[in-house]
This record gives C-alpha cells, sequence and structure tokens, in this order.
C-alpha cells in the first residue's frame, strides 16, 4: 500500500542552527562578557541584509562598531559554534549600484551591491543562504517586525523599553512585559480522493497575484478554533469545498509581518463544483500531479528563459510558488509521491 506522502526536505525559513534558548538572553553578564567577540546582523529600514557576493553567508559586522557593550537596540539572536549573533538596524554605505536579480518567486527585483555585498531581502533570497544564515536572518526579520508594532503598550499607550536583550518590551509607566506574537496560519494542499495521495491537487490565485501564479490554499486561524477545523473552514469559505482526513505535515516561520505556516493536507471531491470567494480568489482549479511535475521541470525560480507550464488542457499556465514559501516544499512532496 501507498504511504501517505511527507515533506521531503525543510522548508526554507524553517531552516536554523543557532542555540537561541531562553537561558542565553536573561543573563546579562555573559552577553555582555561575550560580546567583544560576538557578530551582528544588520537589518535596514525595508527588512534588507547584506551577503557576501558569490556566498551563501551573511555579511556580519565586528561589535565594536557599536560600542563596548549592547546598545539598546540590539536584540540577541543566538550562539553557534562559540560565538554570539545580534541583530541591529543598519544602511549600507555610500557609493553603491543598483543591480537586477532574479528573485527566489521568478520576478526580477533590483537589489543594492556596494563593497563586495548584496543587500537582499528575506522572502526573495532566503533560500539562497546557508542553514544558520537562514535561521539567523528569520529570527531578525521576526522581532524587528515585532519591535516596530510593539512601541507602546496596549494597556495604556504609554512608550514600551526593550528588555531581555530584544526579547521582550516593558511599558514605560506601569512595567507591564510583552513579548513578540506569531499570528497562526493554516496552509493546506488538497488533493482528491485517488488512492492515498490523490491524482490532482487542488490550486488558487488571487487577484492582487502576477499572472499565472498559482498556490495551494492558506488562511489564518480565528480565536477560539482548532487548526483542523480552520482547515476545513477556510477551504470550504474560499472555494468551496468539503474536505476530510486533515493530517498535519510541517510548518514555516514567515515573518511577514508574523505569522508561522502550519502545513496540512486534506481529501477532497474533484467532481464537486468550486466556488472561488468573491474578491479573495480569482481562479480555484485542479491540477494533475503530471502537471504540477511539469512545472517543477519548468520552474520559473531564478530561470530566465523559462516560460509558465499550460494546464487544464491549455485553458490555464501554472507558475509554483517561490523557493522561499512552504507551499513549494508540500507540492514538490506530493508531485514525487504515488497516489
Amino acid at each position: 500500500m501507498t504511504a501517505p506522502f511527507r515533506l521531503g526536505s525543510l522548508p526554507t525559513l524553517s531552516r536554523s542552527t543557532v542555540d537561541r534558548q531562553e537561558s542565553l538572553r536573561t543573563n546579562p553578564e555573559r552577553l555582555v562578557q561575550r560580546w567583544p567577540d560576538a557578530r551582528v546582523v544588520l537589518l535596514e529600514d525595508t527588512g534588507r541584509t547584506p551577503v557576501l557576493e558569490g556566498s551563501k553567508t551573511l555579511a556580519t559586522r565586528k561589535t565594536q562598531e557599536f560600542g563596548t557593550e549592547p546598545p539598546p537596540e540590539a536584540a540577541f539572536l543566538g550562539e553557534w559554534e562559540g560565538v554570539d549573533y545580534w541583530s541591529m538596524p543598519g544602511t549600507p554605505a555610500e557609493g553603491g549600484e543598483t543591480v537586477r536579480m532574479q528573485g527566489s518567486w521568478g520576478i526580477t527585483e533590483e537589489v543594492l551591491r556596494v563593497d563586495g555585498e548584496f543587500w537582499v531581502d528575506l522572502r526573495g533570497y532566503g533560500d539562497l543562504l546557508d542553514d544558520t544564515s537562514a535561521g539567523l536572518f528569520t529570527t531578525a526579520q521576526a522581532l524587528r517586525n515585532w519591535r516596530r508594532q510593539a512601541k507602546f503598550c496596549t494597556r495604556c499607550g504609554a512608550p514600551t523599553e526593550l528588555i531581555q536583550f530584544g526579547w521582550a518590551s516593558r511599558c514605560t509607566r506601569d512595567g507591564r512585559e510583552e513579548y513578540p506574537r506569531t499570528d497562526a496560519a493554516v496552509i493546506c494542499l488538497v488533493h482528491d480522493q485517488e488512492g492515498t495521495n490523490g491524482e490532482h491537487v487542488l490550486l488558487a490565485r488571487q487577484p492582487i497575484w502576477p499572472p499565472d501564479r498559482y498556490s495551494i490554499l492558506a488562511g489564518f486561524v480565528e480565536a477560539g478554533e482548532s487548526l483542523e477545523n480552520c482547515v476545513v473552514r477556510e477551504i470550504r469559505e474560499e472555494v468551496g469545498v468539503e474536505v476530510s482526513d486533515v493530517r498535519y505535515l510541517g510548518s514555516q516561520p514567515w515573518p511577514f509581518p508574523r505569522s508561522i505556516m502550519l502545513g496540512f493536507t486534506a481529501r477532497a471531491d474533484r467532481s464537486a463544483p468550486l466556488t472561488p470567494a468573491d474578491g479573495e480568489i480569482e481562479e480555484a482549479l485542479w491540477v494533475s500531479r503530471a502537471e504540477v511535475r511539469a512545472a517543477f521541470a519548468n520552474s520559473q525560480t531564478r530561470n530566465a528563459a523559462a516560460v509558465p507550464t499550460p494546464i487544464a488542457g491549455g485553458k490555464a499556465q501554472l507558475i509554483l510558488p517561490g523557493n522561499s514559501s512552504i507551499a513549494r516544499v508540500m507540492l514538490a512532496a506530493w508531485a514525487e509521491a504515488d497516489a
């Protein structure tokens, strides 16, 4: 009997090697003592960070550039191979040039190159980084986005200050502490009822997406709702289909601005009519395993010469999700499996 498919690899932004245990960030004596030998990950206003040209490694900075001890805006990311890593706001040096690069979503973007470094964003280039750099960049981005939205106390509106080296904020009026939030969202690969893993997958596109871009369905978990019930509700709301046999696959942080994507798979009747949610889903359709495999073979990722893959008998064309998305990993695992 065919086994149910599982993820064949870690999602891009789930990769990490850094030890980020809480006891490290609540030991100020240790952190201050190790600061002179630590490294700093810079993030500029749009969330870009420098990467060494021709490498998969973040271009971190020496801490001596920022003082003899961690500044108030510094956030401790963790320790790896005896080195502490921090994140801080930063800007590129003057005199750089703008170059065009292919991002992981098949879109050509303008990237700043200065002093042998490219300033790149996590969504478009996180898949090019090694495991340590990907984890550091993802954590730094998540903390940055939380801090930008948590400058004031949610109870009284007074300004807050960072404590625990970037992992908590404290109200300057009443001392109330708050911690980084993560909003749970489910993403589900729905396949038909043929065999164990189905022969067709349900894909959809939003009106704001680039032409021919399709993906699996996703949505936020509501208050008081289980993950499994969220899957059932979201699929029903977005395309009007009832699903069953909901099964967990894996997860990936998605700090845009502060989500975690929880991947599931489920089964549905392919003969049931599809009713895309007005204003939210532009089109939904069933795509065969052979068509998805063809799309992977003709991947748009960093391949300027590739063209979209015809699907649905030539009625539509398919560009897959980018490498930074768990959706791509889920689709690849399903495409490689047997029905």
